[in-house]
């Protein structure tokens, strides 16, 4: 009996070892897929990199302007052409019509391109004529981008009013000469009013001539840039031939035409496109001036520069014109232009002319008193010191006639 019982209890308590062993492995193997199995859901659940690897480095060379939003629209990432158009306020974006773009994208994930005009800055005034292009980037991120074409619409504008005053400007004489020659038809019996308007045919003629003129210059100087095929070109020279180009008409209104210039002082650029200019304020000079007047050409060295003025004693600028005068078909008095035979182009050339030298034009004027435009370009190199050149001998006196008494 007592072997008996011993044997029962090593049985049980063998069945016993082997139940808490079968009891410790269960609850490991639980462990170990409790463990997995969260292992796994952190794996789902960890947020990816809110920007994607290389995306910062590529908004930093991009020209557009780009902007990252997260799913707050905040801005998570901007590149430096956003911040410099206004496009970002501290995080969010500065205009609610992007903000709107993007949300509807983040909803159907469908790429969307608008043109629209936003603002400027933070006080509104002017517009930005931009391109926007807003897409999906990865699952939670939105890309803005954002090309400004303000200058471009505004230079179609320009092109468009370009276009339309030319058509004005060539109606009016083709207009005027179509009524002429009906007139000299209607009066071939009145020898006096057929040369009447035969003189006037003449003036018409001469004006569309200029314009026609003025028009070939201005789009044979914008296509063509005087510095790739440039020469040296003394300042002197230049001086004499415009002041050539102004001396009949001059005389026959009884102005004086003074020119000097120190020698030696020498530019580099297009001969013909700096007479042009010069001989452009020269006539402008001559044609607003009354008569028994003078008009003077000074050129004087400044620094690095030569600055060429023409000044006259006609009748002024008001004040407020004087930011528009270099604008295309800009009259200060239309009616005295159509005496003159005025295009409207003489200084946008000059400007041209100017800047495509690497100088610029200026104007100085008192309603009543007169005008002084001065045309300031780059020298180059020193003038010469020695023998009949040397500066300190005077300026060269530049034979551009007299007043006629």
């Amino acid at each position: 009996m007592y072997y008996l019982a011993a044997a029962d209890f090593h049985v049980a308590a063998v069945s016993a070892a082997a139940l808490v062993a079968l009891a410790t492995g269960a609850a490991g193997g639980l462990a170990f897929r409790w463990s997995e199995r969260e292992r796994n859901r952190a794996a789902l659940v960890a947020p990816e990199p809110l920007v994607p690897a290389g995306v910062a480095a590529v908004l930093q060379v991009l020209r557009s302007s780009a902007v990252l939003l997260d799913p707050s629209d905040a801005v998570v990432k901007a590149s430096p052409a956003a911040h410099a158009l206004g496009l970002v306020r501290g995080q969010r974006l500065a205009s609610d019509e992007l903000v709107a773009m993007a949300r509807q994208v983040r909803r159907d994930g469908e790429i969307r391109q608008l043109e629209l005009e936003i603002p400027r800055g933070p006080l509104g005034g002017d517009k930005l004529a931009v391109s926007v292009r807003v897409a999906p980037l990865g699952s939670r991120l939105v890309v803005v981008l954002v090309e400004d074409r303000t200058e471009a619409h505004r230079i179609d504008a320009v092109r468009r009013d370009f276009v339309a005053n030319v058509s004005h400007e060539l109606k009016t004489p083709v207009g005027a000469l179509a009524l002429l020659s009906e007139a000299v038809l209607s009066a071939s019996d009145d020898p006096e009013a057929v040369r009447r308007f035969a003189e006037r045919m003449q003036r018409e003629a001469h004006r569309l001539g200029n314009l026609v003129q003025d028009l070939i210059d201005l789009s044979r100087l914008e296509s063509h840039d005087p510095l790739t095929r440039a020469e040296r070109v003394n300042l002197a020279e230049v001086v004499e031939d415009a002041l050539g180009r102004a001396r009949e008409v001059a005389a026959a209104r009884d102005i004086e035409l003074v020119g000097s210039a120190p020698p030696g002082l020498v530019v580099l650029g297009d001969f013909d496109q700096l007479v042009t200019g010069l001989g452009n304020l020269v006539g402008n000079a001559v044609n607003y001036s009354p008569e028994q007047t003078k008009v003077v050409v000074a050129v004087r060295r400044e620094g690095e520069l030569a600055e060429i003025s023409v000044t006259d004693q006609g009748i002024g600028i008001p004040e407020q014109e004087l930011k528009r005068i270099f604008e295309r078909f800009y009259r200060v008095d239309p009616a005295r232009s159509r005496v003159t035979g005025g295009t409207g182009l003489g200084l946008s050339i000059v400007k041209h002319i100017a800047a495509t030298h690497g100088g610029d034009v200026t104007v100085w004027s008192v309603e009543g008193s007169g005008s002084t435009f001065t045309l300031r370009l780059p020298l180059l190199g020193d003038p010469p010191q020695s023998g009949e050149d040397r500066a300190d001998d005077g300026v060269l006196e530049l034979n551009s006639g007299s007043r006629t008494t």
